[in-house]
């Protein structure tokens, strides 16, 4: 773990634990983000992305979900080792997360000021309309029109790109160092995306927090993000900065992804796919999660899971291909 170094993940394995079998839904993850940094967490979906986002904030699905191994290392500190209240003091404060869906983030019943003074208070101790005028700041720092008129609202009464707005100022009212940001334009027409992005942006500039940003398009990587990690099947398959994963990706699966971006240009007009499904996470293969989709696989492929091997400055990549 460097300085600069504010949060590290370390062989984290959440599993679901189920009648008929353990789901390895996380199953080994490793990561680090630094002071400042915006790294990009891109793979299909059910390969692991949110359950692991969930596991490092502790809100993992009541039942049968259990972080089983790892550490996640939050300003020097393992949070997995926290109590329940100890955790309380944490989130919000030095973690915060944006869900992918403002209409289930936000309680009906409750208005737009109710909401963010419960975010606010854990923070700012203050008297209501000290509160009030910390809500009405939050709200202005996200951009939303006539703030004041806003906090007495109902979220029904809100866009889905001003409820987004919302959440934000929520997750970020209690100036945490990381903000994990899972999909949070999925819901948003083309438009209003990129304008949340560029408002995210903008408040990482500005504050200097670092963001895990969750998404399964690499457009949205190239515009947000310092670096990226390609995950599958619960594991991190490739993770570098995003220009040198760009122009040299080094994973079949990572090369597989971006050449099913669809491209403006072209001579075919087809989309290129990536043949075959994805292995049950119940039933998990002893070698590469990739190989029976994989143009390259041999048997060395099949007989165990390959190595991290670097590939470039801050570049890694498990593949058996890059084996020295």
């Amino acid at each position: 773990m460097t300085a600069d170094t504010i949060l590290e993940v370390r062989g984290l394995r959440t599993y679901f634990f189920l009648r008929r079998g353990v789901l390895k839904a996380v199953d080994g993850v490793s990561f680090s983000l630094r002071k400042g940094e915006v790294l990009g967490l891109v793979g299909e979906s059910g390969c692991g992305k949110s359950l692991t986002a969930l596991s490092v904030m502790r809100l993992l699905p009541k039942g049968s979900a259990r972080t089983v191994e790892g550490q996640v290392v939050l300003d020097g500190e393992d949070i997995l080792t926290k109590s329940l209240n100890e955790m309380r003091t944490v989130r919000g404060r030095k973690i915060s997360m944006v869900l992918q869906d403002p209409q289930t983030s936000l309680n009906p019943v409750f208005t737009i000021g109710n909401q963010l003074r419960e975010a606010i208070v854990r923070r700012f101790k203050g008297s209501r309309a000290e509160l009030d005028r910390e809500s009405i700041q939050a709200l202005r720092h996200v951009e939303i029109a006539a703030p004041e008129q806003r906090i007495g609202q109902f979220p029904h009464q809100m866009s889905g790109g001003m409820k987004q707005r919302v959440v934000g100022a929520i997750a970020i009212s209690g100036k945490p160092e990381v903000l994990i940001a899972d999909e949070p334009t999925t819901a948003l027409d083309v438009t209003i995306q990129l304008q949340y992005l560029k408002l995210l942006k903008r408040l990482q500039r500005e504050t200097g927090m670092a963001i895990l940003f969750i998404t399964h398009d690499f457009g949205v990587v190239a515009r947000m993000c310092d670096r990226v990690a390609v995950m599958y099947a619960g594991r991190i398959v490739e993770c570098g900065p995003v220009r040198q994963v760009f122009d040299n990706p080094s994973h079949p699966y990572t090369q597989a992804l971006i050449a099913s971006v669809p491209k403006m240009e072209g001579t075919d007009g087809r989309l290129r796919t990536i043949e075959g499904q994805p292995p049950s996470l119940m039933n998990l293969p002893v070698g590469c999660r990739f190989a029976d989709r994989c143009a390259f696989a041999d048997e060395r492929c099949r007989e165990a899971y390959p190595g991290t091997y670097q590939v470039g400055a801050d570049h890694t990549a498990d593949c058996w291909r890059l084996a020295p």
